[in-house]
């Protein structure tokens, strides 16, 4: 599989939007669900830990996993004895990990993933019963949010949509909420948290 973020990597975390962008879904995830350091916690499409590792802060350890290798490498520079994430590189949509967590936070993956369906259904048998999961993504756009749509499969998502998706997949307590705008050039883009438990 071709790693269409390997160029990218080297100046992800150089870009305010994004770095923002990570700070205020850890935050929002704070809000909605009580974090601990007994918890384990997947952060599904990691890239360089923005997220990551903003959440290690607050639990007993984050796990995270990406099918980009440039992405997993940048994040692995920045792992300190204090603060360290553990990597997986792979599609676990494809190749499921064994492991279980407390809680699944994921930051601007989804639109990425062609079926959504097999994602939550992955993230809900990579739960324990009461775990959480935090995605956050676009809200619906016409396409005009990247500049190269290569590999990405959603020009965001509908509220109804994705809520009864993750109904499907077994998820209750579905909630859905606008927490962030990306001012573009063109225009406007909101960012959504959707939250629910196992």
């Amino acid at each position: 599989m071709a790693d269409l973020f390997k160029d990218k990597a080297k100046v992800w975390d150089s870009g305010s939007i994004r770095v923002n962008g990570a700070k205020k879904i850890a935050d929002e995830i704070r809000k909605e669900f009580k974090l601990h350091k007994q918890m384990q916690i997947l952060d599904f499409g990691v890239g360089t830990g923005l997220l990551g590792f903003d959440i290690a802060s607050s639990v007993g350890q984050v796990y995270g996993v990406d099918i980009s290798a440039e992405m997993i490498s940048k994040l692995q520079e920045k792992n300190t004895p204090e603060l360290q994430i553990i990597t997986y590189t792979q599609d676990i949509i494809k190749e499921p990990l064994k492991q279980v967590f407390d809680g699944v936070v994921s930051s601007m993956t989804l639109h990425h993933i062609e079926y959504s369906k097999d994602f939550f259904d992955t993230i809900y048998n990579n739960l324990k019963d009461g775990g959480f999961i935090a995605i956050a993504d676009l809200q619906a756009e016409d396409g005009t949010f990247h500049s190269d749509n290569t590999g990405v499969f959603h020009f965001g998502f509908e509220k109804d949509a994705l809520i009864k998706i993750a109904q499907e997949s077994g998820f209750k307590n579905v909630a859905f909420k606008n927490i962030n705008t990306i001012k573009k050039p063109q225009k406007d883009f909101g960012i959504f948290l959707l939250t629910a438990i196992k």
